[in-house]
């Protein structure tokens, strides 16, 4: 397989920064997950997280569309993801840490919403946030859900993929 850095690729050399659409894409998510989670915390209107985001952030490399996407995507959709989760996890949605909760909202949402995007790209980017983000093994965490929620999501990317 060649690389192709212009999109979501699950073959980005490990230690090598991601250029073109895929950082934009990876900033995006990055930023969408921390403004998910001050909504979850704090409440606040979707409508002022994303223009105190745009304020408060350089967004000459980011996704912005994407970013609003994810954002405003997530919250809209919010019991039907938690529903789409709560069969995978291990204890009460409620007792999940915020940040991997953001995470596991984020990224239930792409595989639901972005076919364009590989299920393995969405888990992967998940791992990576949880790993910046997260607490200690957080990572893992959000992987093993991942991992077991795809399947139903994605039936055939992931058959196919298993091949």
């Amino acid at each position: 397989m060649s690389l192709n850095h212009d999109i979501d690729s699950p073959e980005q050399p490990a230690g090598k920064p991601a250029k073109g659409k895929t950082a934009a894409r990876r900033q995006a998510r990055s930023l969408a997950m921390q403004a998910l989670y001050q909504w979850h915390m704090a409440g606040q209107s979707i409508n002022e997280i994303e223009a105190q985001f745009r304020v408060d952030n350089d967004f000459s490399h980011v996704d912005g569309a994407y970013f609003r996407e994810i954002l405003h995507g997530v919250p809209a959709q919010k019991s039907d993801i938690d529903e789409l989760l709560i069969p995978h996890l291990d204890r009460p949605l409620a007792d999940l840490d915020p940040v991997e909760l953001a995470i596991l909202r984020l990224s239930s949402f792409e595989l639901r919403n972005r076919l364009d995007v590989p299920y393995r790209v969405v888990i992967n980017e998940g791992i990576e946030l949880a790993k910046v983000y997260g607490a200690t093994d957080g990572h893992k965490f959000v992987n093993g859900v991942l991992d077991k929620l795809a399947p139903s999501l994605r039936a055939a990317e992931v058959k196919a993929n298993k091949r």
